[in-house]
């Protein structure tokens, strides 16, 4: 059984604020613990069901953190998924160290992208595509919270997503900013650059006038149907997709 303190600590992790004041985050679920267990976050402890510590004792044998046992419905408790037999890792915030100008390479930014969910589904999408970095504005959802790391499905563990004025980070860079807009050019007409940077804003209010200033070239997914806009998970997958295919 775990101590209330252990309870009431890791509950707090599920707040920005909280996550911010201890530089700790929460990880869910089997798969994405195993996972983190043969990365190179530092994990500050693990709680775990008997169930998973059997399973998984080989697994396991490496870490020298500290172990608390868990029930089921413990876990239930204190995390975020609806349902978790498995473990709950409380690790240690990654800050990583953003270069002024970037190496050429493609990389994904993003514009107030509020929902976490969506957040997670970028980084997952990035991950697929091989762009290891996204930047992100200072009003975009958290990384850490535990909505974007289970949508993430473990891909947070090489994507580097961070924080930064956006403007002020646009404006010092030399590579080809191009920005998703519904008065863009037709995606499936440009060839593009093996290397550039790719905006995308927020569902409602798109891109914003500070941000619009640095772009140089605005890209549209051509409208087939009679639907009113694309999910921003969507859209940037189509066109991550099209970015790597005109490069083959």
């Amino acid at each position: 059984m775990l101590t209330k303190q252990t309870v009431k600590f890791t509950k707090s992790l599920q707040i920005k604020k909280f996550r911010r004041l201890y530089n700790q985050f929460i990880i869910e679920g089997e798969k994405s613990v195993l996972e983190v267990l043969t990365s190179d976050f530092n994990i500050q402890k693990l709680l775990i069901t008997p169930y998973f510590q059997n399973k998984y004792k080989k697994e396991l044998q490496p870490f020298s953190g500290r172990i608390e046992l868990a029930g089921d419905k413990e876990l239930d408790d204190i995390g975020s998924l609806q349902s978790n037999d498995s473990a709950i890792a409380i690790c240690e915030i990654k800050n990583y160290e953003l270069p002024a100008v970037l190496n050429p390479e493609w990389v994904l930014v993003l514009d107030n992208v509020n929902d976490p969910g969506n957040l997670g589904t970028i980084i997952r999408i990035a991950d697929w595509y091989g762009i290891s970095r996204i930047i992100c504005s200072e009003d975009t959802a958290d990384i850490y919270n535990p909505k974007v790391i289970n949508s993430s499905k473990g891909s947070f563990l090489r994507v580097e997503v961070c924080y930064v004025n956006l403007p002020e980070f646009l404006a010092r860079q030399k590579m080809e900013i191009f920005a998703a807009d519904l008065q863009g050019e037709n995606i499936h007409k440009i060839v593009f650059p093996g290397a550039g940077m790719l905006v995308m804003g927020n569902e409602a209010h798109g891109i914003s006038a500070d941000v619009k200033k640095y772009i140089t070239r605005t890209i549209t997914i051509p409208q087939f149907g009679q639907a009113e806009s694309l999910n921003v998970g969507i859209a940037t997958a189509i066109c991550c997709d099209r970015i790597r295919s005109s490069q083959s």
